[in-house]
């Protein structure tokens, strides 16, 4: 699989995971929407980039990777926390956690030479 279409299928899967967080609790995941949306559509974009042979993209997208690994890191972190004290936070613990490892795969990939 190409570089360009790993990070389609990645973009895919943000906003998949987005939309499954919004559905799980609408009243107050929207921001799981937004993100999912916002981060998924540009990492397609940036697949899209990568495909065209824009050479800054794949950098570009790395950067985003790992941005959003970090970030994921941390709400991974405090959700899985607030399960630990009782809140009802499970689906978007796993929803967050199952994106943490998206992204670090993604790292991962888009650090390999070959496409």
């Amino acid at each position: 699989m190409t570089h360009s279409s790993w990070l389609i299928r990645y973009g895919i899967f943000l906003f998949v995971c987005g939309l499954t967080g919004f559905a799980s609790n609408p009243s107050a995941a929207a921001t799981a929407l937004i993100s999912g949306a916002t981060f998924g559509g540009l990492s397609v974009v940036w697949g899209i980039l990568v495909g065209k042979g824009v050479r800054f993209a794949k950098w570009a997208a790395l950067a985003t990777c790992i941005m959003l690994s970090g970030v994921f890191s941390w709400r991974s972190f405090m959700s899985w926390k607030a399960v630990a004290t009782g809140a009802p936070k499970l689906i978007a613990a796993s929803l967050i956690t199952l994106m943490l490892l998206g992204s670090l795969a993604t790292v991962a990939r888009l650090l390999r030479k070959k496409a």
